[in-house]
């Protein structure tokens, strides 16, 4: 019988080893101990912590599999950043995880000590991290701002040629018309695999208007 958790990870990330996935299972006991104390993610959603976060997370990989420095912004309880460790690990990559919040970035660097993942936790507001983190070829933010403010915080590292995939929900198409405003920008929309309603958007080539 198949394990659907390993099917949908691999669905998501399109190749993952099956020492990663039992490393993933073991994070997502570790969050939910976590979340206990810290307020990493909603209630609501951690019934199926390991669909709503851990697969939605791993789909960015699948988008970007080549690619070995990743920038995540905003990592809060590590999604997508540390999912994203595990899984750049097997192509020997780097993830930096930008979060300011330092109970959050306590426990972010506590599962890349646990793991020993290849990220580096910068505790830092995300406006003071570009001079901090070296350029990235992905850029990453899940639930962190509306798109204008993303790719405004973003920008540092867009401008310079990294290309941003950004998880958005139903109301994204706004978003984007009121982006287009001030940026000039090639996009691609990935159909969520976790949700219905949802995006990942694929923006490159940035440059002001």
């Amino acid at each position: 019988m198949k394990d659907q958790r390993f099917e949908a990870l691999r669905l998501a990330a399109k190749s993952v080893s099956r020492e990663t996935y039992e490393a993933l299972r073991e994070f997502e006991t570790h969050f939910l101990k976590w979340n206990q104390s810290i307020n990493l993610a909603a209630l609501s959603t951690l019934s199926d912590t390991w669909n709503r976060h851990i697969v939605d997370s791993a789909q960015l990989y699948g988008i970007a599999p080549e690619a070995t420095r990743w920038l995540d912004l905003g990592s809060g309880g590590g999604f997508p950043g540390l999912v994203l460790a595990f899984l750049i690990r097997e192509r020997t990559g780097h993830i930096d995880l930008v979060e300011s919040n330092r109970k959050k970035a306590g426990f972010l660097q506590a599962m890349t000590g646990e793991f020993n993942l290849p990220a580096r936790v910068v505790a830092q507001r995300i406006e003071n991290a570009p001079k901090l983190v070296e350029q990235p070829q992905i850029v990453t933010a899940r639930a962190l701002a509306p798109l204008p403010s993303l790719i405004g915080l973003a920008s540092p590292w867009l401008l310079k040629g990294a290309v941003g995939l950004f998880h958005k929900g139903r109301d994204y198409r706004s978003e984007v018309e009121e982006s287009s405003q001030r940026w000039v920008f090639d996009l691609i929309e990935h159909k969520s695999l976790t949700g219905s309603d949802s995006v990942v958007l694929q923006i490159s080539g940035l440059s002001a208007r």
